[in-house]
């Protein structure tokens, strides 16, 4: 078995982690319960792959598929829990000047 040969380049992730994002977050004004949304996510990273990025080589368009929906699964993840943290830290700070 030989393995496939996966040109690709930096705008590829640029482009394409971006966009499953927003995508994603669009169809959260949808009423789908939020255990599903990794999953669409993976979807669309699949899909942008296998039918734009990596067109007429299926193996690279699944292999780099999953990269690219499990970076904009990361990414989101990261920014979330960032933006938890900041909004808790700030919280902390106004309760502390609002006792003294």
């Amino acid at each position: 078995m030989e393995f496939p040969v996966i040109h690709t380049n930096i705008l590829d992730g640029i482009i394409a982690v971006p966009v499953i994002i927003i995508i994603t977050q669009c169809f959260k004004l949808f009423p789908i319960p939020k255990k599903y949304f990794p999953t669409i996510a993976s979807v669309l990273g699949f899909a942008i792959s296998i039918f734009a990025s990596h067109r007429g080589n299926l193996w690279a368009g699944i292999f780099m598929g999953g990269f690219y929906s499990a970076a904009a699964v990361g990414t989101y993840s990261s920014l979330k829990t960032s933006w938890i943290a900041f909004k808790r830290k700030r919280m902390k700070k106004k309760q502390r000047a609002a006792a003294t």
